[in-house]
């Protein structure tokens, strides 16, 4: 089933920009036309959403593993993988994704080697589900970056300031996190790995997921007239110093999965997009599509989409396996939910 849309994607043209039902977390398939590539097309995921069975047990609504979603759509290769942060609802599920798909590169926010300087870590001793995840993640991380270097894929640290090509003529820019937070991300991953002690490990641990959003990278694609803004997990706190004139898109991918810390009026503002989506599961976990930012949304006359079901007044949002985007020269940005 198709909603909204102008009918599917003719694969020759312009590119697509698929958000997968992941429930919470964020998988986003980007594909487009290139020549050079395996069947014509070039093909990155960015993020993959949970690695966890129990994400996925009701299918209800549509939620699909990215895994598996790839499959069903024939995806045959993976030119590119990005992660965007270091949180398992966002990497697992691209390690599950890689053992069947090694990508030929993948871009992050570290050192291209610091992965063999992290050793495995054990999820029993965590205490408690929110730590247990987050050792899951950083595992999970680990285990992709190897993934990938042993299929012989390039891995490559991205910075502030890059501009990356891909596909014919698209063009992704790295507008953060800075270089200091990068810096900083290293030097707390050095310290968590280094600590002896059990408790100092564990406050260690515990601070750094709380920090860790504010690692994401904020990427900006230009794609011939159009402007989408992936910002993962980033608050709106992120985005201070960065140009008002770099924010600008038409379509926006609202951080922190629509949380009221994702997003801010002023923000909205100079982003200023004819639509956005918010990446937040049907039961709303952690005040996912938080009322004041959907509110917000409406307010300032920016189309939403749901990469799930959310419940949301005055919206009828459909079940649905992905919610499609095509950006093409001159046609407009509209999205399609897919059963």
């Amino acid at each position: 089933m198709r909603t909204g849309g102008q009918g599917p994607w003719c694969g020759q043209t312009g590119m697509k920009l698929t958000f997968v039902n992941v429930g919470y977390g964020e998988a986003i398939l980007l594909e487009c036309t290139d020549a050079s590539r395996e069947d014509g097309m070039f093909t990155a995921l960015i993020d993959g959403g949970s690695g966890e069975e129990q994400e996925y047990a009701d299918r209800s609504l549509g939620r699909v593993p990215v895994w598996e979603y790839l499959q069903e759509k024939g995806v045959s290769h993976l030119d590119l993988m990005i992660c965007t942060h270091i949180h398992e609802d966002h990497v697992s599920g691209m390690t599950r994704t890689a053992a069947q798909l090694p990508p030929g590169e993948l871009w992050q926010g570290l050192p291209a080697a610091f992965y063999r300087s992290m050793r495995r870590l054990d999820p029993d001793a965590a205490q408690n589900p929110y730590r247990k995840k987050f050792i899951h993640a950083l595992n999970d991380y680990g285990e992709l970056c190897r993934i990938t270097a042993e299929n012989g894929g390039f891995i490559r640290k991205l910075a502030c300031g890059q501009v990356m090509s891909f596909g014919r003529g698209g063009q992704m820019e790295v507008l953060a996190p800075f270089r200091r937070d990068q810096e900083e991300l290293e030097a707390s991953l050095r310290e968590l790995y280094g600590e002896m002690s059990p408790e100092r490990f564990l406050e260690k641990l515990t601070r750094l997921d709380g920090r860790m959003n504010h690692y994401s990278l904020i990427l900006r694609i230009l794609y011939e007239d159009r402007r989408i803004l992936l910002p993962g997990d980033a608050g709106r706190g992120d985005y201070t110093e960065i140009p008002g004139e770099k924010l600008r898109a038409d379509l926006f991918k609202v951080g922190h999965h629509g949380q009221k810390d994702g997003v801010s009026r002023e923000l909205l503002k100079m982003v200023s997009p004819e639509a956005a989506v918010c990446c937040a599961s049907s039961d709303r976990r952690y005040d996912s599509a938080h009322p004041d930012v959907v509110s917000m949304l409406e307010q300032a006359g920016v189309k939403a989409y749901f990469s799930d079901c959310p419940q949301v007044p005055g919206m009828e949002i459909p079940p649905h396996r992905a919610l499609e985007f095509q950006a093409a020269q001159g046609q407009p940005l509209s999205g399609q939910y897919i059963l």
